[in-house]
C-alpha cells in the first residue's frame, strides 16, 4: 500500500503518540507499504515551528531526521498538484491539507489521517 501521512499523523508517529490509531501505527511499520510525507507537511511543521505553536523537544533537524531514518519518502509538489487544488471544492480550507488531498488524487494514494473534512474528498483514507 502507497499512503501519505498527513501531517498530525506524521507527528504523533515520530512522537510515540497513543493518540495515532494502532491500523494506521502498523500499516507504517510495515516494511510492504511505501510511506509518503509530503514537502508541504515539513513546511507546515516549520511554520508551526517558527510561530511557537508546535515543538519537538530535540529540534526541527532531529525531527527531519527521524523522517529519513524511518524511510519515509519525501514527495514533492507537482505542477499537476497545483491544477488540482484549484479544481478541489472549498470543504476544507486548510491549504497544505488541500495540498496533501492533491497529492493523493495524482499519485493515488491512501492518507493515514483522523481529519474528517479530508475524509469528504473523493480519495482514499485510513484511521
Amino acid at each position: 500500500m502507497d499512503i501519505l501521512l498527513d501531517t498530525h499523523v506524521l507527528i504523533w508517529f515520530l512522537n510515540g503518540d497513543s493518540t495515532l490509531s494502532q491500523k494506521v501505527k502498523e500499516i507504517i511499520e510495515d516494511q510492504n507499504n511505501i510511506k509518503f510525507v509530503s514537502i508541504a507537511s515539513i513546511w507546515e511543521i516549520a511554520i508551526k515551528i517558527s510561530l511557537d505553536k508546535f515543538r519537538f523537544a530535540k529540534g526541527f533537524k532531529l525531527f527531519l531526521e527521524l523522517i529519513e531514518e524511518n524511510g519515509f519518502d519525501i514527495l514533492p509538489i507537482s505542477f499537476e498538484d497545483t491544477i488540482i487544488v484549484s479544481t478541489l471544492e472549498f470543504i476544507h480550507r486548510d491549504p497544505f491539507d488541500r495540498i496533501l488531498i492533491a497529492q493523493c488524487k495524482a499519485n493515488n494514494l491512501v492518507m493515514a489521517t483522523k481529519d474528517e473534512n479530508i475524509m469528504k474528498y473523493q480519495v482514499s483514507t485510513i484511521w
